[in-house]
């Protein structure tokens, strides 16, 4: 059906059942509780023969269930049935590739800096922090936002209240949860392809990537992006294999060295270049925070209990699992012992 658009060789395209596998998985385990109608597409594209052959003509790393869906909504909104979504793709399949070959999923979602607020206070402070996989680099302004952990509320700087957004995180557990924000001295982040928020196709990509049915999100975006213009945190255009070493090695001395990273490593392939990116975290001596499904580092989780719902990622301090997170940054429920 869309074979005129191929780019790719035939011997060298995916099983179809490979494709369809993946988007069960998103359905199940992303979009569900997340977006009722990603997961309807999902499911309906994982049976669709004419939409797998048209997703095995772009590169493996290019195939992401939300890559497609948002590069669909990102030139003709969001589909309202699958077969919507057939007649879209015939229409409009070259425009569609185009999208998915130029664009990542570099959704940049400012409430995970929830999840990372409950690790970052415990460190000496000031911190040093760099993000890799930084997208527009809103996670790296955890000190400028508000938070809501039901019990405990942290209000964002006087300078900014009532403009910065207040983020509402659900917690179970003895999670360590912080008084107040952390001291940042010194802060970077690290993308293949930095979201520029001076440039409104780059914000309107952002805003795109938020899942349809999330006005939260959403909203919490767009204030997370008016709080960074005031004063934008610096992104460098690099490889987190290549480039994190000197980046590093720039950090002031007397500063917490952190690296984050939250949703990056899956797109990391193959994986022995995971192991390449925690040897060079750990040569550094920095505090590692990762946020990523648990399937990243199944080695490093150790004795973590089993999660308690679909679709949570496990937050790990130093390759050690401590809780399990809300990919979005909604939840926390802390196991690890104080």
């Amino acid at each position: 059906m869309f074979g005129r658009w191929s780019r790719v060789a035939a011997e060298n395209r995916p099983r179809p059942h490979w494709i369809a596998q993946r988007y069960r998985a998103f359905a199940t385990y992303a979009a569900a509780g997340g977006s009722e109608i990603y997961g309807k597409l999902a499911l309906g594209i994982a049976a669709s023969p004419s939409l797998l052959e048209f997703i095995a003509t772009v590169p493996a790393e290019k195939r992401h269930p939300n890559l497609f869906l948002s590069a669909v909504r990102h030139l003709r909104g969001v589909p309202e049935s699958l077969e919507h979504l057939k007649d879209i793709v015939q229409q409009e399949a070259e425009a569609i590739r185009e999208v998915m070959l130029s664009r990542t999923v570099q959704t940049n979602e400012p409430a995970q800096c929830s999840l990372l607020l409950p690790l970052l206070a415990r460190l000496r402070q000031p911190l040093a922090i760099v993000e890799v996989g930084a997208s527009a680099g809103l996670c790296l302004l955890p000190d400028r936002y508000g938070y809501d952990y039901g019990g405990v509320r942290i209000e964002p700087p006087a300078s900014i209240r009532g403009r910065a957004p207040v983020f509402s995180c659900e917690t179970t557990g003895a999670v360590p949860l912080p008084r107040e924000l952390p001291q940042i001295a010194w802060r970077v982040g690290l993308d293949r392809n930095p979201i520029d928020l001076r440039s409104a196709d780059d914000v309107a990509w952002l805003e795109t990537l938020v899942w349809p049915g999330a006005q939260h999100r959403a909203r919490w975006l767009r204030a997370a992006i008016d709080v960074a213009r005031l004063d934008p945190p610096e992104v460098v255009k690099g490889d987190l294999l290549t480039n994190l070493e000197p980046l590093l090695a720039d950090a002031p001395k007397d500063a917490t060295l952190v690296v984050f990273h939250t949703a990056v490593l899956e797109y990391v392939q193959p994986e022995s270049l995971r192991e390449d990116f925690r040897r060079t975290v750990e040569r550094s001596g920095a505090v590692w925070i990762s946020n990523e499904t648990p399937r990243v580092f199944p080695q490093l989780g150790g004795n973590i209990p089993p999660p308690p719902a679909g679709g949570r990622f496990v937050t790990m301090l130093d390759g050690v699992g401590v809780a399990w997170a809300g990919p979005h940054g909604e939840s926390i429920d802390w196991f690890a012992r104080q």
